[in-house]
């Protein structure tokens, strides 16, 4: 239960963030994508099903406030958090490459879908500019900010499973 409302208010932050605190910190128009980066994060860490259900909430708070219609947002980054999550075998607390590479990597994915949807079938075929000024100035940024926000989320998912671990000796 203690893990449910962490991670709710830690999706509820992170949207915040990216809407506002973000907002006024952008670089030419690009936000770093924190839930991107959370719901990669709870993928590697937690396994495929977090992940998913991370994601479905992320991408929920996206459709609401911001999409045209609810469930584009919601299953990219349910995709996301599900694809990550297949890399939970081979994740390690204290190796920073493997979650810098998969979040770049799952940045790269929701910006490449995010044009094909929304702009290449609209007949919008500028793809070079597209991505020389949204998705690469917005991977760069979301790797920059993960550089100083994973290690938060690291931390807290660590404390919960010590938390969930001390709690389960209490019955055996």
């Amino acid at each position: 239960m203690k893990r449910f409302f962490v991670t709710a208010l830690l999706i509820l932050v992170c949207f915040l963030l990216q809407c506002t605190v973000f907002h006024a910190l952008a670089f030419g128009g690009v936000v770093p994508n924190l839930l991107i980066v959370l719901t990669a994060s709870f993928g590697f860490m937690r396994g495929e099903k977090t992940g998913l259900l991370i994601g479905f909430f992320c991408g929920l708070l996206v459709d609401i406030f911001f999409g045209d219609s609810i469930g584009f947002y919601s299953l990219l980054y349910m995709y996301t958090g599900y694809m990550n999550g297949k890399f939970s075998a081979i994740f390690y607390p204290e190796d920073i490459k493997l979650p810098i590479a998969l979040i770049l990597g799952s940045d790269c994915f929701y910006g490449l879908t995010c044009y094909v949807i929304l702009f290449l079938l609209r007949s919008r075929f500028d793809f070079g500019y597209y991505f020389m000024h949204i998705i690469l100035p917005e991977i760069v940024y979301t790797i920059v900010v993960t550089i100083f926000l994973y290690p938060l989320v690291l931390w807290i998912n660590t404390r919960l499973e010590r938390g969930e671990l001390r709690s389960g000796k209490k019955f055996v």
